[in-house]
């Protein structure tokens, strides 16, 4: 006869409610990117999104703010994670810092995709569809401008400098936000054959070494498929 301590039924049924919530919000995203692929995200409501997920509105909000907040990477609690990231990293220089933390963001955004879709590539699909609304571009652009405004302000915290008279550590926000862009598309593009956060590191180190032509980055997804191909 096994015995199950209050403490051990406890911690199971925190677990399987934790479970339940995370399927919960991977089926509000995966539902959502399906409609705004289908309609345009500004003829898409939030009323309609949980009725296909078949949860209530009130639902909706207890996991997310605003309809654009579905979008993957778009919570505003990713945005002061990656912040508070940059403030504790362990790092001699901001580029080591904010590479650091990329890579972490990278890694987390890889497992939240690999959970909303096995599939990079349909994931990417239904992304590329859902973009081509102005309205949902509108509000992408405004989320990266938050996100990267917050970076620079992270980075010049940890330099001691003037957010706004040093342009250091916005360039540096700038340069993270385009290394994500560039490596998730090619990384969701080649069906995740390389880890993302490997191609996040990769394109750092090239930002390191001065972007010379000959950099790995270039060459990691190619060399990876050969194998598989062997």
């Amino acid at each position: 006869m096994t015995v199950t301590t209050s403490t051990e039924s406890g911690g199971a049924s925190a677990s399987l409610r934790e479970r339940k919530k995370q399927a919960t919000r991977r089926q509000l995203r995966w539902v959502a990117l399906a409609l705004f692929a289908e309609r345009g995200f500004s003829n898409v409501t939030v009323e309609e999104i949980a009725e296909a997920a078949d949860v209530s509105p009130r639902t909706f909000f207890n996991y997310f703010p605003s309809k654009e907040a579905v979008l993957p990477g778009a919570d505003p609690e990713r945005m002061l994670e990656l912040r508070q990231r940059i403030l504790t990293e362990a790092g001699s220089t901001a580029l080591e810092v904010l590479r650091a933390a990329m890579i972490g963001q990278a890694r987390e955004a890889a497992a939240e995709l690999a959970d909303l879709s096995g599939d990079p590539g349909e994931w990417l699909g239904r992304m590329k569809a859902a973009r081509a609304d102005v309205h949902l571009r509108a509000a992408q652009a405004a989320h990266m401008a938050a996100i990267e405004r917050s970076v620079a302000e992270a980075l010049a915290q940890r330099l001691a400098a003037d957010v706004d008279h040093d342009p250091y550590p916005a360039l540096l926000a700038a340069v993270a936000a385009a290394v994500f862009r560039s490596c998730l598309a090619s990384w969701a593009g080649s069906g995740g054959i390389v880890p993302l956060e490997q191609l996040v590191s990769l394109a750092f180190g090239a930002i390191a070494e001065g972007l010379p032509e000959t950099t790995p980055l270039r060459r990691v997804i190619v060399d990876a498929a050969r194998k598989e191909d062997l």
